[in-house]
């Protein structure tokens, strides 16, 4: 099957919609910045995106949000004269890189007697959530206690494995695993920075290669972030990019 970034899941709602774009809300956390933005059809004229931009401002405002966040077209890079406006007007630009694997094709990792991987169940819930509240802490109380929240949402959604990894018994590592009929994409992978450099992660993703081998795995990476490299060199296929701008009001 053809993979895009269609294919990837939005922790989000749909709440309005015209030619040009589409605006995604989450009111069960209005912090995350992933969750609240516009996305472009279509590459907007520069009168069109500061349109775009004192709308979404204004409904982010009512809402006490203070970023704005757009995303445009995949595989296309921002024309110019964009680019230009976004600089003098301090957005920051970033991009995101698309990757999948035949899980077949991911490379022979062996056991480690300290690192286990188990599925997270209400046995081991609340470890699981203490350790995601531990590495979002540095994005605030706020964002931490309504990831929080959202992970015990997650956690009811059938259609999510959550996994915790323990290090020697200590929980060390996570990632969210969300299922669909053909993919399996990987979500939030993480490792506590104590416990980096051990395979942790390898371990993680083996366990999601043997549990959904018979689908196609999927992850969106940041193109300005080192991780992307060690996805290369898992054998991911790379598959194209998304560019996006945000900025955040003081």
């Amino acid at each position: 099957m053809q993979i895009t970034f269609e294919n990837i899941h939005k922790h989000t709602h749909l709440i309005a919609e015209n030619e040009l774009y589409q605006h995604y809300h989450f009111p069960e956390m209005l912090s995350r910045y992933d969750s609240n933005y516009i996305e472009f059809k279509t590459f907007p004229t520069l009168e069109e995106l500061k349109s775009a931009e004192r709308y979404l401002r204004d409904f982010h405002r009512k809402n006490g949000q203070k970023h704005v966040k757009f995303k445009f077209p995949s595989y296309e890079k921002i024309p110019a004269d964009l680019v230009n406006y976004l600089n003098q007007v301090n957005y920051d630009i970033g991009f995101l890189e698309l990757y999948s694997i035949d899980p077949k094709q991911f490379p022979d990792v062996k056991d480690h007697p300290d690192i286990k991987v188990q599925m997270v169940t209400e046995k081991n819930l609340k470890a699981f959530l203490a350790l995601q509240y531990q590495q979002d802490i540095v994005f605030g109380s706020n964002f931490a206690n309504q990831k929080v929240e959202l992970n015990k949402q997650i956690f009811e959604d059938p259609n999510v494995m959550q996994l915790l990894a323990l290090y020697k018994g200590t929980p060390a590592g996570a990632v969210d695993v969300i299922i669909s009929e053909d993919t399996a994409e990987i979500d939030n992978l993480g490792v506590d920075e104590a416990f980096q450099r051990k395979g942790i992660g390898s371990r993680i993703q083996k366990f999601v290669m043997d549990t959904f081998h018979d689908k196609t795995v999927i992850l969106v990476a940041d193109g300005q972030d080192t991780p992307k490299d060690m996805y290369k060199k898992q054998n991911y296929q790379y598959l194209g990019f998304q560019y996006y701008t945000q900025k955040v009001e003081d």
